[in-house]
């Protein structure tokens, strides 16, 4: 079994609710995926930032950090996809990612790096200077307009979620 195959079983076993499955399989991958995330190959990279989330690997969040700087678009938006499962159920994880998250959203040289950054700070508490950093998105004329409709999406479901203060 590879890693990705075993990422795959890990995210049923997850799916499911089998926890002592689940940790059985963390235990027997922790060091083929903590040497992935080290190797020189962006692919094997990649598969290990998007193995963390389908593992449900909390404790792994620093390697996730390391991904979403990661100087391959694959391997950010494979923590990028990371993130998003994780923070989907523990939402202060945007929190500890939130200016990182703002950097690629608004300045990242790949699109779909900046569209899974948007897509990432929705899981996350609605704080003002997010809110503001998408409605600018949304509104930027020389943006793709993928990003542009995402980020304004995001906006508003943000500031929904916040309430009438904002």
């Amino acid at each position: 079994m590879t890693l990705v195959e075993a990422a795959a079983r890990a995210d049923e076993l997850a799916q499911e609710g089998s926890e002592r499955e689940l940790a059985q399989l963390r235990s027997e991958w922790q060091d083929e995926l903590e040497a992935a995330v080290r190797s020189a190959d962006y692919r094997e990279r990649a598969a290990a930032y998007r193995a963390i989330g389908q593992f449900r690997w909390r404790a792994k969040e620093e390697l996730l950090r390391r991904g979403l700087e990661d100087e391959s678009p694959a391997c950010r938006g494979s923590a990028l996809i990371s993130l998003e499962l994780l923070s989907r159920d523990h939402p202060g994880d945007i929190n500890a990612a939130r200016p990182l998250l703002h950097n690629l959203a608004s300045a990242d040289g790949n699109q779909a790096v900046r569209r899974l950054a948007v897509l990432c700070l929705k899981n996350g508490p609605p704080q003002r200077d997010t809110i503001v950093l998408l409605q600018s998105l949304g509104d930027d004329d020389e943006a793709d307009r993928d990003l542009r409709q995402s980020a304004a999406k995001v906006a508003t479901l943000l500031k929904k979620r916040a309430g009438p203060k904002s």
